[in-house]
């Protein structure tokens, strides 16, 4: 599957990460070590993510981050 991030707010990009790896809130945040309510901040966008969390989240679930020009 394949999106381009610039179409979708952050907090639509974490939720569509999440959904791809098939989990609930709950089993997503014990993998990435945050709680279940930070999960659900971050989807809600009260809670801003950093690049980092994502490169992160990306070699967790083998997931490719491209960026092109």
């Amino acid at each position: 599957m394949k999106i381009i991030a610039n179409n979708y707010e952050a907090k639509d990009i974490f939720r569509i990460i999440r959904e791809w790896t098939e989990t609930t809130q709950k089993d997503f945040a014990k993998t990435i070590n945050r709680s279940t309510r930070t999960v659900q901040d971050y989807e809600a966008g009260i809670t801003k993510y950093s690049m980092n969390m994502l490169l992160d989240i990306a070699q967790k679930y083998n997931l490719k981050i491209t960026i092109e020009k």
